[in-house]
């Protein structure tokens, strides 16, 4: 029987919230060793928080890769600056995020340098290849999708899979249980879409878990991520993204 895999990931990860993926890492690994965690890493959010090599929080991150830790590329300004004319676009961009959908207006240009920095900053201060790229929001433009097939990376998602951008093969289906901290109503929708997703997931090959800085603040968020691995947990085991690769294939050779 081939075994369901649970993947976790910390979403967001840098200086600005370095309080707060420390309680996430605390918190979720509880459930899910170190090892098996992935980190997507935001190089300048909103571009007052450097990732500066050498720095302290670098080191920090470094230490994490050396622990097993997958580190993701993950925009790099997690601000979304574009000017949307769409009518699709424009409802992603307003409802789907707060401000924060990096990749779903840049130019194929502006996306793909983006990402190849990304890249070779987190690579240069981790001393490993990335795992893959996500983009903000898990929001593309379509622009955006053709410099990702184009990038290198192994590995990308969105909200309902996994996929290859090297060869267009899909890993994973199915939503990602994840959760918004930003206003009431959000909380309790997210609280009530988590109290539901599990038992509807439990015979999913995969089944993807994704929290952000921004639940640390909430206890009743925690708490509901607690009560999520642990039922994930009874039917998943904690595996790393890398893991749907075939043969492990190298996350990220350019």
């Amino acid at each position: 029987m081939t075994m369901r895999r649970l993947l976790l990931s910390i979403h967001d990860v840098g200086p600005r919230f370095e309080t707060e993926v420390d309680r996430l890492v605390d918190h979720v690994s509880r459930h899910v060793p170190v090892q098996h965690l992935a980190m997507l890493v935001v190089p300048n959010h909103w571009g007052d928080h450097p990732l500066v090599a050498g720095s302290p929080f670098a080191s920090r991150l470094r230490g994490w890769a050396d622990r097993g830790v997958s580190l993701f590329a993950h925009g790099w300004y997690h601000r979304d600056d574009s000017r949307h004319t769409g009518a699709a676009s424009r409802f992603k961009a307003r409802h789907m995020t707060a401000g924060e959908g990096e990749f779903l207006g840049l130019n194929h240009a502006t996306a793909l340098q983006r990402m190849a920095d990304g890249r070779a900053l987190i690579e240069d201060i981790s001393g490993r290849p990335v795992s893959g790229f996500v983009a903000p929001a898990w929001l593309y433009g379509a622009p955006a999708l053709m410099a990702l097939e184009q990038a290198g990376f192994a590995l990308a998602e969105d909200h309902m899979k996994v996929w290859s951008p090297r060869t267009g093969t899909t890993l994973a289906r199915g939503p990602v249980i994840t959760w918004a901290s930003r206003s009431r109503a959000r909380i309790a929708s997210s609280l009530a879409i988590a109290q539901i997703l599990p038992p509807l997931l439990r015979f999913a090959p995969v089944v993807r878990i994704a929290v952000h800085p921004g639940d640390a603040h909430v206890p009743s968020l925690m708490l509901s991520i607690d009560d999520a691995l642990r039922r994930v947990r009874r039917s998943h085991a904690p595996a790393r993204y890398d893991d749907l690769l075939p043969a492990r294939t190298t996350p990220c050779a350019s």
